[in-house]
């Protein structure tokens, strides 16, 4: 071989180590951030549970079913407040 073959080879063999090692780290970084890109998906997952439960609540509250849902709960918990009164006092 001569001094222009031996040249050619080490030039390759270099640039060969550098591409090696370049994408070794890209390797580590690129799993990193796949890493993060989950975290933040499940968090997202997360608040949009929160959000369709906020959604349900409020749809309860503003429906006109949910509305008396919640005043006829109301009404029939205080009726039973004050039929349990009574009948302790009529117990005495």
């Amino acid at each position: 071989m001569n001094v222009a073959e031996w040249i050619l080879v080490a030039f390759l063999s270099l640039a060969l180590l550098v591409f090696l090692i370049v994408s070794i780290i890209l390797l580590v970084k690129l799993i990193e951030l796949t890493k993060e890109a989950q975290k933040i998906v499940v968090k997202g997952q997360d608040i949009a549970a929160k959000a369709d439960d906020v959604v349900d609540n409020v749809k309860d509250m503003t429906s006109i079913g949910g509305v008396v849902k919640t005043f006829s709960k109301k009404i029939l918990e205080t009726e039973d407040k004050k039929e349990t009164k009574k009948t302790k006092n009529n117990s005495r």
